[in-house]
């Protein structure tokens, strides 16, 4: 952990105060307040002369799903790694309260090449009937029946599933995903996002995502940030209609929120691609779901 940061976890205050609460100029009312998980207050990090955080202050609710944007080397994955506690040896301030447990999902899925992949998701489980507990969370991801292969022996987009089902199996109240789609391809990614997404309506604990793709960031979250200069330059909720709303409605919602977020990183949106969901539609319908072997359906 930093240094001179101060590390608290929800239960302890809880016990030391009686209840959680947010006692900020900003707080939101005492019920909303109640369900923050992540309080971040005044965090600093420093590499060097070079402050990378500048005095942030972030809550998480329960079960919000946050997207965190910002251009390579802003200081996303620092401010993930602070909530994580894995900040080793950097020089900061300022308090985080975290609630237990919590898991980490990176880029790299991490897996042990010398264990299989049951014993990967397991590895470190506490608690009754661990393989049972894996198996189940395999299933989820749509890994069934891969419990005995071994890590080289699957493909990117499953190794992170893999790396996915580890996370939750360990039921976290805090998700920190880094990029974790970042390495795979197009349809891949498209497919984790759907999986992702149905997880976290399934487990519900908060999430934190980095991520430097803004189509990713609107489709999966609640709510976006951007970091800039050491701040949360936007902080928005996405709001998007649900899918029973006029087609219409969804997209001219979607296409501002982009608009907004492109200028707030800085880029005109004529000058960007188009969305990758756009893009990549017709052969993620051709595509089969990653949970199930169903055979691929013709694109319109």
């Amino acid at each position: 952990m930093a240094q001179d940061t101060e590390r608290l976890n929800w239960a302890a205050v809880a016990a030391a105060n009686g209840h959680a609460r947010e006692t900020s100029a900003n707080s939101a009312p005492e019920a909303a307040a109640a369900d923050v998980v992540v309080r971040v207050r005044q965090l600093v990090r420093r590499f060097g002369a070079r402050t990378i955080l500048d005095h942030v202050d972030l809550d998480i609710r329960r079960g919000e799903f946050v997207a965190l944007l910002g251009h390579s080397g802003c200081g996303k994955s620092t401010f993930l790694r602070s909530l994580a506690g894995l900040d080793y040896d950097v020089v900061g301030t300022g308090s985080i309260a975290t609630p237990q447990p919590m898991a980490v999902v990176f880029q790299d899925a991490r897996l042990l090449p010398w264990k299989s992949v049951l014993d990967n998701v397991i590895y470190g489980l506490r608690g009754p009937a661990p393989q049972l507990r894996g198996r189940e969370t395999l299933r989820e991801v749509g890994l069934e029946g891969r419990e005995s292969a071994w890590p080289s022996d699957l493909s990117g987009g499953e190794q992170q599933r893999v790396a996915l089902a580890r996370a939750l199996v360990r039921s976290p109240q805090l998700l920190l995903a880094d990029e974790p789609f970042g390495a795979l391809d197009a349809l891949t990614r498209l497919r984790m996002h759907s999986l992702l997404g149905l997880l976290c309506q399934r487990h519900r604990p908060a999430v934190l995502l980095v991520t430097h793709d803004v189509d990713e960031a609107i489709h999966l979250a609640d709510r976006i940030l951007v970091l800039n200069h050491g701040r949360f330059s936007i902080d928005v909720p996405t709001l998007l209609p649900g899918r029973d709303a006029a087609t219409t409605v969804r997209l001219a919602r979607i296409a501002s929120l982009r608009q907004q977020l492109l200028q707030g990183l800085g880029v005109r949106p004529d000058d960007a691609p188009p969305p990758e969901h756009t893009r990549a539609e017709k052969q993620a319908i051709a595509a089969p779901s990653p949970a199930t072997n169903e055979a691929p359906r013709k694109a319109a």
